[in-house]
């Protein structure tokens, strides 16, 4: 496991990635109010999300959920998902499988590909 903690500045806000394993990962991702995260999906990883703040807005497979803390959603590989702060700050607590490069973005409000 790699030691430390390692903050990834996001358009959005940032990912904190306090854990990261031959089979896992766990960050805590911090998403500024009116801001949203890219519509995407994953070809293999797998991730779970818990909400600890704030009231997150999650498209998960065409379906629109607001949700506040204490809940939790499982996003498996091929589920097209997006995560939103519209009313505040939101902070969660994903864990995945390791793939962080896999990112198939549908569509992206920073012009990322």
């Amino acid at each position: 496991m790699k030691n430390g903690t390692t903050i990834v500045k996001k358009p959005w806000g940032h990912e904190l990635i306090y854990a990261q394993a031959p089979k896992y990962v766990g960050k805590i991702l911090v998403i500024n109010k009116g801001r949203r995260l890219s519509r995407q999906y994953h070809k293999v990883k797998h991730e779970t999300i818990y909400i600890l703040k704030g009231k997150l807005s999650l498209e998960l497979k065409g379906r629109m959920i607001t949700a506040g803390p204490g809940k939790s959603f499982s996003i498996p590989p091929k589920a097209v998902h997006r995560f939103a702060a519209p009313k505040g700050r939101v902070t969660l607590l994903e864990v995945s499988t390791p793939e962080l490069w896999d990112v198939v973005r549908l569509s992206d409000d920073y012009g990322r590909k």
